[in-house]
C-alpha cells in the first residue's frame, strides 16, 4: 500500500478544457517520491497544462490531483508550501545582479536580510556561479540565466520541483550544466517532474518516463521498458558515401518494412525492422538488408543491430517525430 510519503503526485481522471479542446483528457498519473520523473510529449500534448494544474495555477474541470496527499483544489495552500515551478521562460530580473535576484526571492519568502544573503551565496557557490554574483542578469549567458532561474526556484528547498522544458534553446555545454544542476537538486531529496521534448535529456536524467499525447498518458515506464515495448530491432548503418543516403533509405525501407530515420551525421541512417514484415529474426533480416545494399552498389562502413532509441519509440507511440515537435514548439 502506498502512502503520501511514497507518492509525490497522483491524478485520477484529470481533465481540463479550453473551449472545445481537451488540453488534459482523463489523465491518470502516479509519480513516486524521489528521483526524476520525465513527462514527455509533442507540442500541444498537455504537459504544461498538467503542470499548471498540479502547481495550483489552474483549476481542473474534473478529476482529482494530489501532491504528497494534498488535493490541489481544496488544499492548494498546503500544495504551494511543498512545490516550486521553473517555467519555460526565465523569471529573473535582467536589471538586477545574480546575487540580488536570489536575495530578493529569499526576502519574499520571509528570510531575514542576513539569511537571504547567506542562502544566495550558498546557491551561487553550489551552481558554480559565485563569480557572477555581482553581474547583471542581462549580461549572463543563456545557460547561466537558466541555472540562476532554477536556483531561484529552490531558495526554499521544495519537496517537488516542476521543471518545464528547462533547456530549450541552450547550447550543448549549457544543457550539460543544467543537467548537473538538476541531479544536484535530487541528491538533497527533492523530487523533480521534468517536461522536455529532448529525448536524449529524458533518457539520461529520468528514472521513469510518462509519454503523454492529446492530454492522456499513452505509455509509462523506465527508458528500457519503453524501448523494449516497441517490439522491434533497429539497424544502424554508416555509409561510405553520404551522397548515397537517399538511395540507401529506399533500399532499407523496402527490405525491412519499417521507417528509416536520417541521423544528424549525413552518412548515418537508422532503420526499424517492422514486426511481421518478413520471415526470419531481426538479425537475419538485417543481413538480407545489408546484402541488398551491397547489390545496389552502396558501401557500408559500419553497422549495428540493437534496440530502438527513444526517438523511434516516440514516433511509434505518437506517429510524430520528436524533432519535428520541438521545431513546432519553437515556431
Amino acid at each position: 500500500m502506498t502512502t503520501s510519503r511514497d507518492v509525490a503526485i497522483e491524478t485520477l481522471g484529470l481533465t481540463k478544457h479550453f473551449g472545445k479542446t481537451a488540453a488534459v483528457d482523463s489523465l491518470d498519473l502516479v509519480v513516486p517520491a524521489g528521483g526524476i520523473y520525465g513527462f514527455l510529449g509533442p507540442n500541444g500534448a498537455g504537459k504544461t497544462t498538467t503542470i499548471r494544474i498540479l502547481a495550483t495555477l489552474l483549476r481542473p474541470d474534473s478529476g482529482t490531483a494530489r501532491v504528497f496527499g494534498h488535493d490541489v483544489v481544496t488544499e492548494a495552500a498546503a500544495v504551494r508550501r511543498r512545490v516550486s515551478l521553473t517555467g519555460q521562460f526565465a523569471s529573473v530580473d535582467d536589471d538586477l545582479t545574480a546575487g540580488e535576484n536570489l536575495v530578493l526571492v529569499g526576502r519574499l519568502l520571509g528570510l531575514s536580510w542576513s539569511g537571504a544573503r547567506g542562502r544566495a551565496a550558498e546557491l551561487l557557490g553550489a551552481f558554480d556561479m559565485a563569480d557572477a554574483a555581482g553581474r547583471q542578469v542581462k549580461h549572463l549567458s543563456g545557460g547561466m540565466r537558466r541555472r540562476l532561474d532554477i536556483a531561484a526556484s529552490i531558495v526554499a528547498t521544495p519537496d517537488l520541483l516542476f521543471l518545464d522544458e528547462p533547456t530549450t534553446g541552450l547550447d550543448p555545454h549549457s544543457r550539460s550544466q543544467v543537467w548537473e544542476t538538476i541531479r544536484a537538486i535530487v541528491e538533497v531529496g527533492t523530487t523533480v517532474l521534468l517536461t522536455t521534448q529532448y529525448l536524449d535529456e529524458v533518457d539520461r536524467l529520468a528514472d521513469r518516463i510518462a509519454v503523454i499525447d492529446h492530454g492522456t498518458v499513452i505509455a509509462e515506464g523506465t527508458s528500457g521498458n519503453l524501448k523494449a515495448s516497441a517490439g522491434s530491432s533497429v539497424l544502424h548503418i554508416r555509409l561510405h558515401d553520404p551522397k548515397q543516403r537517399v538511395e540507401a533509405e529506399q533500399v532499407l525501407a523496402l527490405t525491412l518494412g519499417g521507417p528509416v530515420h536520417h541521423m544528424s551525421d549525413p552518412a548515418e541512417l537508422s532503420a526499424r525492422i517492422a514486426a511481421g514484415a518478413g520471415a526470419g529474426t531481426g538479425s537475419e533480416r538485417a543481413t538480407v538488408a545489408l546484402a541488398e545494399l551491397s547489390r545496389a552498389g552502396i558501401a557500408v562502413s559500419t553497422f549495428a543491430l540493437g534496440q530502438p532509441s527513444l526517438d523511434e519509440v516516440f514516433l511509434a507511440l505518437t506517429g510524430r517525430e520528436a524533432q519535428t515537435s520541438a521545431k513546432e514548439n519553437a515556431a
